[in-house]
């Protein structure tokens, strides 16, 4: 059995490494505040929503799927959670019954797979009675799939079969194992036979009292014979509880894929009921071929902002089309990092098979999203911070291809404007020309400037607006960059006005 709810062919893998920026993504996105909105404290989700995210998926297709499936998922909460609850059910009560079995020694083998199977059907009966009374509620090809499984799989005959098989493997007759003499008269080729009809219990009694030559009765303080029993016993059902012991592991797989695969649901779930509540818009993207460079929006919101504030957030609207270059500027504390960071968000989430935070929200899949921010000082001092920058960008240099799309936040800024500017203008003319998407904010006018001049028609200029009184919009509209970044405007909202200093008169 297969949920198939996560891939149209495949199962989940759970145990798939991230990517090894991974971390890096995580620290400059802000990922830890989506996975624990995501999570609410569950480690499980935290770990599914981690590796789902950052695993994104290459296919417009599969992402559709995807987005069908967790559709379904936002129309039923409530019964894809209890489908949910079976699988977690299942999982910890055959932890429980297991832990209670220290030997592992075919008799106790057997008892603890017959607790073990009789847990699990109960739990694959309950998934049979959702499918049954709730499947055309649902709509994807995932659900509809997953449904007919347990239609097909599940029907009242293999219920039947395996209540039946379970009431023989508890022995109440007793076991009846039949074997050769092989050498040196020793008994080989153990077999567990089907158990005789049921005798009624006053015949069970005659024939005790008649007991033919061959029956042999242990004494009741025969602790040697007793052993010696209970060996031949474990030699003929030996098969059995290994057989059956299979059959639950079987069953087990299928409900921790089952719990990996909706766990990411809940997750999404987790997720877009917190921001219902505080009324921020979702969207399911429309995710497009890599052909060539797309992107538009319209109000698009950095959801990890508004996860961490009371109110709403501003969102933005970007129209990127067949650009290859976003070129950020504008006003100190105006939006531009908040912008950028919803650009990665939205792009990662859409090619999880997710919702994006924005009304409206359109991209080209990318091969791989990889960030260059600022970083604080090295506290070993082992090196410049530079040096530092150099060393994040050549590992990012090693690793990129076609078709990828680099973040570049304030990238270059630890040295002089001049040095940084061009240093910063030869990695993203390289980038460029590699067939690699470049969103870079920054403060510096000469790098801006110097791709203004160039009028490429691939490149687009953002620029934060800022109202005439100084006052932040927080909107991202197209503009060219300006010589300033008005640093006096924070100035200002920290000390008051700026003191009108007058030249130095000079020394005579």
């Amino acid at each position: 059995m297969k949920a198939f709810l996560m891939h149209r062919d495949a199962d989940f893998d759970l145990d798939r490494k991230l990517p090894p920026h991974a971390d890096a993504l995580t620290q400059d996105l802000e990922l830890e505040t989506l996975l624990g909105a995501m999570a609410r404290g569950d480690k499980f989700l935290l770990d599914v929503a981690r590796k789902a995210l950052l695993s994104s998926r290459r296919d417009p297709a599969e992402i559709v799927y995807r987005q069908r499936v967790l559709s379904d998922c936002m129309a039923q909460p409530s019964l894809v959670r209890a489908i949910y609850a079976i699988a977690v059910e299942a999982l910890e009560g055959e932890r429980k019954v297991w832990r209670s079995y220290f030997m592992r020694y075919p008799g106790a083998v057997l008892s603890g797979a017959v607790q073990v199977m009789e847990l699990f059907v109960g739990q694959l009966k309950k998934l049979r009675s959702i499918a049954d009374e709730h499947a055309e509620k649902f709509r994807s090809e995932g659900f509809t799939a997953f449904f007919a499984m347990l239609e097909r799989e599940l029907d009242d005959g293999y219920f039947r079969s395996v209540d039946d098989h379970l009431e023989r493997l508890r022995f109440r007759q007793g076991v009846l194992v039949s074997a050769r003499l092989g050498t040196g008269t020793k008994g080989t080729d153990y077999v567990l036979r089907r158990p005789r009809r049921s005798t009624p219990r006053w015949r069970r009694w005659l024939l005790f009292m008649d007991r033919s030559p061959y029956t042999l009765v242990i004494a009741p303080r025969d602790e040697s014979g007793a052993k010696a029993l209970s060996e031949l016993r474990d030699r003929g059902i030996n098969l059995a509880a290994n057989a059956l012991a299979q059959s639950a592991d079987h069953i087990l797989s299928f409900f921790s894929m089952l719990r990996a695969e909706l766990g990411f649901y809940v997750a999404c779930l987790n997720l877009w009921q917190r921001l219902v509540e505080k009324g921020e818009p979702v969207c399911f993207p429309e995710p497009l071929a890599p052909d060539r460079p797309r992107l538009s929006s319209r109000g698009l919101y950095d959801v990890c902002l508004s996860l961490s504030l009371d109110g709403r957030v501003v969102g933005n609207d970007v129209n990127a089309d067949d650009k290859a270059l976003v070129m950020i500027t504008g006003a100190n504390q105006g939006g531009k990092s908040t912008l950028l960071r919803s650009l990665g968000l939205a792009q990662l989430m859409m090619q999880a098979g997710m919702f994006v935070a924005a009304e409206a929200f359109r991209s080209n899949v990318c091969e791989g999203l990889f960030t260059h921010y600022k970083r604080e000082e090295d506290p070993t001092m082992k090196s410049g911070k530079l040096d530092e920058e150099l060393g994040r960008m050549s590992a990012i240099a090693d690793r990129v291809r076609p078709n990828c799309v680099v973040l570049c936040n304030e990238s270059f800024s630890a040295t002089n404007e001049r040095e940084g500017a061009e240093i910063a203008s030869a990695i993203v003319r390289a980038l460029l020309d590699a067939g690699i998407k470049v969103f870079f904010v920054t403060h510096s006018f000469e790098l801006a400037h110097g791709f203004q001049l160039q009028r490429m028609d691939t490149a687009l200029f953002l620029r934060a607006e800022r109202g005439v009184d100084g006052r932040r919009t927080f909107k991202l509209l197209e503009g060219e960059p300006l010589p300033t970044s008005y640093g006096e405007d924070l100035y200002r909202s920290v000390f008051g006005e700026v003191p009108d200093v007058a030249p130095a008169a000079p020394r005579t």
